[in-house]
């Protein structure tokens, strides 16, 4: 068959009914290679279904944007059903008391198919951009700018997702290339945005390739073109970077594998003290210097009265064996009774001043939006918090000053907004030390899903990432993403490595996120120049008339 008529084929074949088989299809592989990262380099073609899709309808002026607006549900949908999959590891939901086996199959089918849509329903709107921008002058006279623009489109769409309590950033297309480093570590310059903005960019450039028979050597010229580059500078970049400079510490993960339906028990407190005081001495006397429990490995607010004595506890720890320990707990500040928060004890025994606490918590796990019309339309929803009120959020990249070195704390969902990493850095963290939970995903593709994203702040911020999961996984992972050693899930235990207190700083710490501002501002041109022809011409075809 020739070009000719294989174009015409893909052209008629996505302007009927078959094009939600197309649709469907890219969303289904897509999501699938964030799942089995080890698939992820045929992340740069899975998307070449809704490049074909798009390209065609979009540009079809005869083509509504509500039509449009449908075709993308169906991709997202698809797309984020696959990424949001875990949520039935989660059933029967234990950790909370008074959950029927039937009110938590309801919670999950609702918090799975639900917040998959939540996202679809922001996402839809990409393929209604594309439909008005692929319509403008510029795209009208320069076709092949057309997969730029929905690279720059997907791009923004995801960074769109840092705000508000409803955009949730964890499907990202750069998890996928999690095991193919290299590929990367452009991110160190630009941010994972760009990679994003590749990724999308290739994959279009080779739907235009099919669609376009007279002119599919440039697509698949350019296409090549991005990918060389992607990994070419991403070598350069590897074997450039020196990952060793500055102070060494060697640091331990502790991994109690203590679950959230355990660690709120009753009888919880004597057994927690026992499993992490005793892997804490095991990490002394491996020669740790520094050592990392997990988010809220004691789940009690060290502030008050009545559990005061943990910082004595710690105190006498940390001064027994000389190191340095940060233990994951509540604590209060002001008028916040309750936040999520690292606290560090020093050789010397005392409790540094510097706490840091969580600043994005998680929604419908932390505190619950909208409360009211919560409680009210979906009483187990609201009963997802494990404390009787909501947690407050933290303020400030506070950065934890030893006097040896810095450390730039984060807590579990605070690792998938790049912000809080750039934050910290930039106050002076010279090592990231992430706490989480993650008992939640069981042993899931989502465990490793979230390890891939402190992947990608590693490689952003140009710091080692320390990662102590209460049940795993716990990781500790260099400046260039790679995972240095790791403790599989769901068991007890200790991770060790030797890490460097970096002060260098990455291009993508000092412009933070700047190339999405660039493309967003592109974007904008785009549509500026095509409502000024458009009136240009209105006012000629008046004075016509």
């Amino acid at each position: 068959m020739q070009l000719t008529q294989i174009s015409n084929k893909l052209i008629s074949t996505v302007n009927n009914k078959y094009r939600y088989i197309f649709l469907a299809l890219g969303g289904l592989l897509t999501g699938l290679m964030l799942v089995f990262t080890k698939l992820g380099f045929f992340e740069w073609i899975t998307m070449i279904p809704v490049g074909i899709v798009v390209l065609v309808r979009a540009s079809d002026r005869a083509v509504r944007l509500r039509s449009l607006y449908f075709d993308g549900l169906i991709f997202f949908y698809a797309y984020y059903l696959v990424c949001y999959h875990w949520f039935v590891y989660l059933y029967p939901l234990e950790f909370i008391d008074g959950m029927t086996k039937g009110a938590a199959l309801a919670v999950v089918i609702l918090a799975w198919f639900g917040l998959s849509l939540l996202q679809t329903l922001m996402g839809g709107c990409v393929f209604v951009f594309a439909g008005i921008l692929f319509r403008c002058r510029l795209c009208e006279r320069f076709a092949l700018l057309r997969p730029f623009v929905a690279a720059a489109l997907w791009a923004v769409f995801e960074w769109s997702q840092t705000i508000g309590w409803w955009g949730v950033p964890w499907g990202r297309l750069p998890i996928g290339q999690s095991k193919y480093l290299v590929g990367l570590q452009t991110a160190s310059y630009l941010g994972s945005y760009f990679v994003t903005f590749l990724i999308v960019a290739v994959n279009f450039l080779l739907a235009y390739a099919l669609i376009c028979h007279t002119k599919w050597k440039r697509g698949v010229i350019l296409a090549a073109s991005l990918l060389v580059f992607q990994y070419g500078a991403g070598t350069l970049i590897w074997f450039t970077t020196d990952i060793e400079d500055g102070k060494a510490i060697k640091v331990a993960c502790i991994q109690g594998n203590i679950s959230s339906s355990d660690k709120w028990s009753d009888d919880s407190e004597i057994k927690t003290t026992e499993v992490y005081t005793r892997l804490v001495a095991k990490a002394a006397e491996e020669g740790a210097e520094l050592v990392v429990l997990p988010e809220t490995a004691f789940p009690y607010d060290f502030d008050s009265d009545q559990y005061a004595y943990f910082n004595k506890t710690f105190g006498d720890i940390s001064k027994r064996y000389g190191i340095y320990v940060l233990v994951g707990a509540y604590t209060q500040e002001g008028e916040k009774d309750s936040l999520n928060s690292l606290i560090c004890y020093a050789p010397s025994g005392e409790r540094l001043d510097t706490v840091y606490s969580k600043q994005h918590l998680v929604p419908f796990g932390e505190y619950v939006p909208l409360r009211p019309l919560i409680e009210t339309l979906i009483p187990p929803l609201a009963e997802l918090v494990l404390s009787s009120d909501d947690i407050d959020a933290g303020e400030g990249a506070n950065v934890i000053e030893t006097g040896e070195f810095a450390i730039g704390a984060l807590i579990c969902f605070d690792s998938i907004y790049e912000e809080l990493t750039y934050d910290s850095v930039r106050n002076g963290a010279e090592l990231i030390c992430l706490a989480t939970n993650d008992s939640w995903f069981s042993d899931s593709a989502a465990l490793y899903m979230h390890n891939a994203q402190a992947q990608i702040r590693a490689i952003e911020s140009g710091r080692y990432v320390t990662r102590a999961a209460n049940t795993g996984i716990s990781t500790v992972i260099t400046p260039r993403g790679e995972v240095i050693s790791m403790l599989d899930p769901l068991v007890e235990g200790n991770v060790y490595a030797t890490v460097y207190a970096r002060s260098a700083d990455t291009v993508c710490v000092h412009i933070g996120n700047t190339f999405v501002w660039i493309l967003f501002a592109s974007l904008i041109g785009v549509f500026a120049d095509g409502l000024v022809n458009k009136l240009k011409t209105s006012k000629k075809n008046d004075k016509k008339a």
